[in-house]
């Protein structure tokens, strides 16, 4: 198996701390952070490697902090292509008021790209990826890049039988879901709020999410259309195939990380076994395993292996 490329256009350096309360005014002491290497396409990186697979990250660094990020990665033990882009590597902070238990999350916007930039990250990204294998675009785009370059890019990676999965926001996501069959995208996957907010209205119940999910897929948004549900789960559409799958009532530490965890343990199951209803299961227990983690923290391999049993696939 060829390793899976991810893909990171606007990584950070993760800081996650606690304190007693937050509020207006005084200063807030926090608790020493735990720092860690950030951004979706270097979070699916680490959860298919915590997971026993190969991968290969490419990431767009800049300044100090893009060095540090990159020192991040290089501990993580994982093979990274850097990208170098001016200005400085974006950093975010998460905060978890313990008195409430709720987490307040800070996010920056990154350097500005160039449409320059772009064309050169995406001959980096031709040179980086692997014929007929994995590729993973995950996370936000930074300020000044086309909307379009998730299109742009599913469109060079089917050149190269390359199966794409794309797991974004905004206005990228916006493109990608009214441009149709112009995508030619293998995998998008949204979580409950993009799903709803791209489908224009609440989606309260699975059936609504596998109806959504399959107005996408008939639409050629893409050939797999994954969404999340939240602590339901999640539900996948394909060519003949309807599928969801719930996992087990777990105890919740923390929600963040749990799309990049699904997202890599699913690319991860596809890359080794080509399985829908298996990669849709792994997946969703490794989301679960995420949410029992404090702060940034992933899933773990074998909190993976743990839940994976407790997972109910439902084929409608």
């Amino acid at each position: 198996m060829p390793p899976v490329l991810t893909i990171t256009l606007n990584p950070a350096v993760d800081l996650a701390a606690e304190t007693e309360h937050v509020s207006a005014g005084p200063k807030l002491r926090l608790s020493e952070p735990v720092i860690e290497p950030g951004g979706g396409g270097i979070n699916v990186a680490r959860v298919v490697a915590c997971l026993g697979g190969r991968v290969r990250l490419i990431a767009a660094l800049g300044g100090l902090t893009g060095a540090r990020l990159q020192a991040l990665i290089a501990d993580a033990g994982l093979d990274l292509e850097r990208f170098d882009v001016p200005g400085e590597t974006r950093q975010s902070l998460s905060v978890t008021d313990r008195a409430t238990g709720q987490q307040y999350r800070f996010v920056m916007p990154g350097p500005r790209w160039s449409d320059a930039m772009a064309d050169q990250f995406m001959d980096a990204i031709d040179a980086a990826s692997p014929a007929q294998g994995w590729a993973v675009l995950s996370g936000s785009q930074p300020p000044g890049l086309d909307e379009a370059f998730p299109r742009q890019l599913a469109s060079r990676m089917q050149r190269r039988d390359v199966r794409l999965i794309v797991d974004t926001s905004g206005p990228a996501l916006d493109s990608l879901i009214k441009n149709g069959k112009a995508a030619t995208l293998w995998g998008l996957r949204m979580n409950q709020g993009e799903a709803a907010a791209a489908a224009g209205h609440p989606l309260p119940d699975l059936a609504d999410s596998l109806a959504f999910a399959r107005t996408l897929y008939e639409r050629g948004v893409a050939q797999v259309v994954v969404l999340g549900r939240g602590a339901e789960g999640s539900v996948l559409v394909a060519d003949r195939l309807r599928l969801s799958c719930r996992p087990p009532a777990v105890a919740v530490k923390s929600p963040v990380g749990a799309g990049d965890s699904f997202t890599g343990a699913f690319v991860l199951e596809m890359a080794q076994t080509g399985d829908l209803a298996q990669a849709l299961t792994r997946g969703t227990a490794a989301a679960a395993a995420a949410v029992t983690t404090a702060a940034t923290e992933l899933c773990r391999a074998e909190d993976v292996a743990r839940l994976i049993s407790g997972c109910m696939l439902t084929r409608h």
